[in-house]
C-alpha cells in the first residue's frame, strides 16, 4: 500500500503522465513497457501532437528492430496508392503537428514522407538489408538515444 498523499493538482498531473500497455500472443514479444524517463519528464499536453507522436514512434522503431535479426533492417509501408516502402534512415518532427521520415525507396532513390499528425498512420516491414552493407542499419537506437540527450 502506497502511504503518499498526492494533491489534487499531482494527482491530475500524474494522470496526464503517458502509460504504455501490450499484450502478444509470444510474450518474448512484447515491448518494455517501461518508458524513457524523456517520454514521462512532463504530461502530454505540454508537448507538440508531432512532439508526442515522434516519441512513441521511435519506441515502437527501436522496439520492432529489437526482433530484427542481422540480416534484415527496419522500412515503412506506405497506406493506400502504389508508393511502396521507405527504408527509414531518419526521422523528425516540426511543432506542431509534423512528422517526417527520411530514407529510400526499393529503386534506391532518396525519399522523404512529411505527414500530418491527424494522418498518421506507419507500417512497419523487415526487409532484407542491401547487400554491400556489412552491418544493418539501426535507426531505432539512434533515434532512442537522440531522445535521452533531449
Amino acid at each position: 500500500m502506497d502511504d503518499k498523499i498526492e494533491t489534487t493538482a499531482e494527482a491530475h498531473e500524474g494522470s496526464a503522465l503517458p502509460r504504455r500497455h501490450e499484450v502478444h500472443s509470444d510474450p518474448d514479444k512484447v515491448a518494455n513497457t517501461e518508458l524513457p524517463e524523456t517520454l514521462s519528464d512532463k504530461p502530454v499536453e505540454r508537448k507538440s501532437a508531432a512532439e508526442w507522436a515522434y516519441e512513441r514512434l521511435i519506441l515502437y522503431i527501436k522496439n520492432f528492430e529489437e526482433q530484427l535479426d542481422e540480416e534484415h533492417e527496419v522500412a515503412m509501408g506506405f497506406a493506400g496508392g502504389d508508393a511502396g516502402v521507405l527504408r527509414i534512415e531518419g526521422m523528425g518532427f516540426f511543432d506542431p503537428d509534423i512528422v517526417t521520415f527520411y530514407g529510400a525507396d526499393a529503386t534506391g532513390a532518396k525519399t522523404q514522407l512529411i505527414q500530418h499528425v491527424t494522418q498518421l498512420s506507419v507500417l512497419l516491414r523487415a526487409l532484407p538489408k542491401e547487400v554491400e552493407q556489412v552491418p544493418p542499419k539501426r535507426i531505432g537506437f539512434r533515434l532512442a538515444a537522440d531522445l535521452a540527450k533531449a
